[in-house]
């Protein structure tokens, strides 16, 4: 592609060549030779198709290629993200997560389609051009070359350490605005229906006002240099000094008239390309920065998967389909469980609970006393810091670390938590999504046992509804969704964060009774109304990352 480029804009200067040529031949005495001027011509002509194909055809490749890489990369990044820890997706604001999949991997379409052809260009065109006007005079060669060599002067300025951390700064505060514009766009009902828009406005503005100061910080750092490189590269700038020097040199008689036309054309032909090599340097950040970040989710590691994951002893009914009267859950066993997240303070601080097969467990306890973060261990969201966490087993047998499962720990572990996220696919397709070899018969007997079979009727093509498209679920409605999603799954171990705080009071009730009497199943459940606790057969209270009761 630069090869192309490189031979294209060369070719390019060949009909200013021609131009510079045929004044030189028309203004010289005696008389005009019509077959070189009809050579010089033809050969301009040709340079100008030559550099429109070669050009066009560098121009292509680039984006192909540009293509493929943006695609390759999207893919490395969905397959990643399909691999770090839920926990650490969880952590993650989506506007950030967003601007990487999307205007990082776009950010690098200049530095691959345009940039290795022009700053290429940028460096053998007034190579190229030096070596032909120092053969018709060099000191008026480089008296062209100032405007050029003044302008190179002034590029690293602006590759300064200052205006790197500004250019990061930038980013950083156009990813603040994503967010908070995400934020503010899924909270709108919210903010409208209890009349609290300018507070919730209060965050988007305050990130919009932060990111007008860094630019502006960065715009006064950089405006000075670029200004000083556009006067140094502007027409009338390189026209001043080629007529300046070439009038000095003609009135001394060291330079024929004729002589000073080349200068004058190719003096301009010569900022063009150094006037692009500013914007591929700004392009080659921008896409160092993109491609930083990038890196930073690729980089991210997986939870760790053993070698040979341990199949478990998965009771025969359930694998099989058996009767749910004869299965029972599995038994689950929290061992001096400790976690931090990120090198922080301890959130658990030794953990010992057991969940027998079949019951139903509360987790109770003030807001920060670690609930969340517990429950999360068991779907394997993250990794304790200390202790283990065990699956299956009985009381005469230690069950398997939830490590030595990995990936399989889905067949066995479903959770539903509040801030629940649907897809924009069938009612059907989303509560079959943890088991893709479920029929219709068991998807609606999932509806019906988290009470939203009836709701599901009433959309316009039932189970077929195309959610977020056809119709729109409210938070509750949104909820039973993932609760029937979770029953589908069929898994003998349920994670549950409160999932009727979004209902009315009978599907509450019914939800819950629902609950109580999947004797199929192991629950462990985060508890926020004495109902709930009231029904469970085990009440866990939980403080400061320590049992209490």
């Amino acid at each position: 592609m630069a090869v192309l480029h490189v031979i294209g804009s060369v070719a390019g200067l060949a009909p200013l060549l021609a131009v510079a040529e045929l004044g030189r031949v028309l203004l010289a005495r005696g008389p005009v030779a019509a077959d070189h001027v009809r050579l010089v011509v033809i050969l301009g002509a040709a340079g100008l198709l030559v550099r429109l194909a070669l050009t066009a055809a560098s121009a292509g490749l680039g984006h192909l290629l540009d293509g493929r890489v943006q695609l390759s990369l999207r893919r490395e990044l969905a397959a990643a993200l399909g691999r770090v820890p839920l926990g650490w997706l969880s952590r993650r604001r989506t506007g950030e997560l967003a601007k990487v999949v999307g205007e990082d991997v776009a950010a690098v379409h200049p530095f691959i389609a345009h940039a290795p052809g022009e700053l290429t260009a940028a460096f053998v065109i007034p190579l190229v051009s030096f070596l032909y006007l120092v053969r018709i005079d060099w000191r008026l060669t480089l008296i062209t070359l100032i405007p050029v060599i003044l302008a190179l002067a002034l590029v690293p300025l602006l590759m300064t350490p200052a205006r790197t951390r500004e250019q990061r700064e930038n980013d950083a505060a156009l990813g603040r605005i994503a967010d908070a514009v995400v934020e503010y766009v899924r909270g709108i009902a919210v903010v409208k229906a209890f009349g609290g828009a300018d507070r919730a406005h209060h965050r988007f503005r305050a990130a919009a006002d932060e990111f007008v100061d860094i630019f502006t910080t960065w715009v006064r750092g950089v405006s000075a240099v670029a200004a000083g490189m556009q006067l140094a590269l502007s027409p009338p700038f390189v026209l001043l000094a080629v007529l300046t020097g070439g009038t000095v040199l003609i009135g001394a008689g060291e330079l024929g008239p004729a002589d000073l036309l080349p200068f004058l054309l190719l003096g301009l032909g010569l900022t063009a390309p150094v006037a692009a090599l500013g914007h591929g340097f700004d392009d080659i950040q921008a896409a160092g920065r993109a491609v930083g970040r990038i890196r930073e989710v690729l980089a991210v590691e997986p939870l760790p998967e053993p070698a040979e994951p341990v199949t478990g002893t998965e009771p025969a009914a359930r694998r099989t389909g058996g009767n749910p009267s004869t299965r029972r859950g599995e038994r689950v066993q929290f061992r001096a469980v400790r976690f931090a997240y990120d090198d922080g303070p301890e959130v658990l601080r030794g953990i010992d609970l057991t969940l027998e097969p079949g019951t139903v467990t509360a987790l109770v306890g003030p807001s920060g006393a670690g609930k969340s973060t517990l429950v999360r261990l068991l779907p394997r969201f993250f990794d304790p810091t200390g202790g283990a966490i065990l699956l299956g087993g009985t009381g005469l047998r230690d069950g398997t670390d939830l490590r030595d499962i990995g990936r399989r720990l889905h067949r066995r572990v479903s959770f539903v938590f509040q801030d629940v996220r649907l897809l924009r696919t069938s009612v059907a397709g989303n509560i079959g999504l943890a088991a893709p070899g479920a029929d219709r018969a068991a998807v609606i007997r999932a509806a019906k046992a988290a009470h939203i079979h009836n709701r599901i009727a009433e959309l316009p093509r039932g189970y077929d509804t195309v959610l977020g498209e056809e119709a729109d679920l409210s938070g509750g409605e949104a909820q039973r969704i993932a609760l029937a999603r979770a029953l589908a799954a069929d898994t003998p171990v349920l994670v549950l964060d409160e999932v009727t705080a979004f209902a009315d009071p009978w599907t509450e009730r019914a939800v819950r009774d629902t609950l109580t009497g999947l004797r199929d199943r192991t629950i462990l459940v985060i508890a926020h109304r004495p109902e709930t606790v009231a029904a469970a057969d085990t009440v866990v209270t939980l403080k400061d990352g320590v049992i209490v009761g």
